[in-house]
């Protein structure tokens, strides 16, 4: 069910490191007692008077509705671009101008079925949560996560508490398996037979799990991280080439139509293209 998002100010109420991420928990009532796993809130950087005029897209990887501060949110920042510095950089009580939540949610399964959540990098941020809503679903969980090092993995004690498999992988193999996700995802869901594997990271990533979640059997559903600049569908610069239930590929807005996917529907060959195979294409000027 689709949640009417409202526009919000928050107050921080931390901000701490975990590796090469910032952690910033923020006090934003009438957004944290809606949200569910894989919506996301767009921020407003820089303050009144910055020339950063677009907002910021960020997954919500946890709440606590039942804080002192009333409704609290939880957000995972890489710090790399002037608009994160500007947030990493927030101190508690500062106010920060929220929308959300937004998107669609991850889909959980009518019954209890065995899943594998995957993350890359801070990708992982809302699959502990994600996994909580599971296993009081009754579902068994397993989970994979990797970084091109340990300082970029993320969730580890998060998945620890909820249960299940925990497998970590590094390209540089400075913590856990040497390589990534996807070299260790097969043995995880043949082992478990999982009928659904959740993923959230880079869309190179992305693609090579649904290939891989396809030829096991499972559905997989994919949370993509396509540059969003304003969050409702406005802008159009996040659109991405959905295949439709009747075999129609159509260009759609992850941020309105997603950002959650069935991996199957993506074309992720034509990312960043328009094909001309698409509904308007010709008219679009595709060729």
């Amino acid at each position: 069910m689709n949640v009417k998002p409202v526009q919000t100010v928050g107050k921080v109420v931390s901000v701490r490191k975990s590796g090469h991420y910032s952690v910033i928990s923020i006090a934003c009532s009438g957004i944290a007692e809606i949200a569910k796993p894989g919506h996301f809130i767009t921020v407003a950087v820089g303050g009144e008077n910055s020339a950063m005029m677009l907002r910021r897209a960020f997954s919500i990887a946890s709440i606590d509705d039942r804080s002192v501060y009333g409704g609290v949110i939880e957000i995972v920042i890489s710090a790399d671009g002037p608009g994160t510095r500007w947030l990493a950089a927030r101190k508690r009580d500062d106010s920060l101008d929220i929308v959300g939540p937004l998107g669609k949610p991850y889909p959980i399964p009518k019954n209890p079925v065995p899943a594998v959540l995957v993350g890359g990098g801070y990708g992982a941020a809302n699959l502990p949560w994600l996994g909580k809503y599971l296993t009081q679903r009754g579902c068994k969980i397993d989970t994979i996560l990797g970084a091109a090092t340990d300082q970029k993995v993320y969730g580890q004690l998060e998945a620890r508490r909820i249960g299940g498999s925990l497998t970590i992988t590094t390209e540089d193999g400075s913590i856990g398996t040497s390589g990534r996700v996807t070299d260790v995802l097969p043995m995880v869901i043949a082992k478990n037979n999982a009928a659904v594997v959740y993923a959230c990271g880079p869309m190179g990533m992305l693609a090579a799990v649904t290939k891989i979640a396809i030829d096991h059997g499972a559905v997989a559903q994919v949370a993509v991280e396509e540059a969003m600049a304003c969050g409702i569908g406005v802008c159009m610069t996040c659109v991405l080439p959905i295949i439709d239930e009747d075999g129609q590929t159509k260009m759609l807005r992850s941020c309105v139509a997603g950002p959650i996917f069935d991996g199957s529907k993506v074309r992720f060959q034509d990312i960043d293209k328009l094909p001309p195979d698409a509904l308007g294409a010709t008219a679009m000027g595709g060729h």
